[in-house]
């Protein structure tokens, strides 16, 4: 009797052992909500929803489909870091946070858990601001945007899934994001508006530029042309068929108008032939 009673009794403990470590399947209750569907594959790719579904009580801080930019394409190692952060090692549904005492309340992660969380990384800040809840990394100077949405899902006091609008990245968790810096969504639309303003403006500025070097050859291409104008004048032809030592002749010979070279030489001629004939004549005279 005993030992059936003892046999009895264990097996009450391991089904309710087994039970109440089968409470949720987080990524079972995630697959309800297609919305949520890049998250709840995150958990699987990384496995971190082993981890979660091994926990008696846990809150689970999800990412939309649309929120997931900033974590995608992460290794899994960095990945698994940064959704372990966004795992809190208690149950709380808004009702609790908006109870919560103090402005800001430390809360701690499954990462701190893991055994490689430095600087407070394992922790979360929860603050109130302007009526909002706000939750960010412990990390000192890092920044604190990551806004409660809405509740997704709940078991209470067992698992609550909590929306928030962005990743919550502790810095010094990712090494190609040490601040662990979160992008708003106007940031990539506000960038490409401000490229298409510096182009235009370094275009016309060099069209000027390359217009005054085209200008100012111009000139010089008509230089060359005056200076064959100058090197052949038409001066020079007269030098040429004038002897050189005939430039006191031109204004005698202007003078004498109408006889060419020939006639002048015969001039000459005919005073001396006639002194010969004048002198024969005297001769015979005498």
């Amino acid at each position: 009797m005993n030992s059936k009673a003892f046999a009895c009794l264990f097996f009450a403990v391991f089904i309710f052992s087994s039970s109440a470590a089968s409470a949720f399947n987080i990524t079972k209750l995630l697959s309800r909500y297609p919305d949520f569907s890049t998250f709840n594959d995150f958990l699987t790719q990384t496995k971190l929803y082993e981890q979660i579904n091994r926990r008696q009580t846990i809150t689970v801080l999800a990412l939309d489909n649309s929120a997931v930019g900033d974590i995608s394409g992460k290794p899994a190692d960095v990945l698994k870091s940064i959704l372990s952060a966004h795992v809190v090692l208690d149950y709380y549904d808004i009702e609790k946070l908006t109870d919560l005492s103090k402005k800001s309340t430390l809360l701690t992660t499954l990462y701190q858990s893991s055994g490689t969380a430095q600087n407070q990384q394992g922790f979360l800040n929860v603050t109130k601001q302007s009526g909002e809840i706000v939750f960010g990394s412990a990390v000192k100077g890092a920044s604190h945007n990551a806004k409660l949405v809405k509740a997704v899902a709940a078991q209470p006091y067992n698992i609550s899934v909590l929306q928030v609008s962005s990743p919550i990245i502790a810095p010094g968790i990712d090494a190609s994001n040490p601040n662990g810096t979160v992008h708003n969504a106007t940031t990539p639309s506000a960038s490409p508006a401000a490229t298409p303003k510096k182009a235009p403006a370094s275009s016309p500025a060099k069209s000027p530029v390359a217009d005054t070097p085209d200008s100012s050859e111009a000139p010089a291409a008509d230089a060359p042309a005056d200076a064959p104008e100058a090197d052949a004048p038409e001066a020079d032809a007269p030098e040429a068929d004038t002897p050189a030592s005939s430039p006191p002749a031109p204004s005698d010979a202007d003078a004498d108008a109408p006889a060419p070279g020939k006639s002048s030489s015969s001039r000459v001629a005919l005073p001396i032939g006639a002194g010969i004939v004048m002198g024969l004549l005297s001769a015979m005279v005498a």
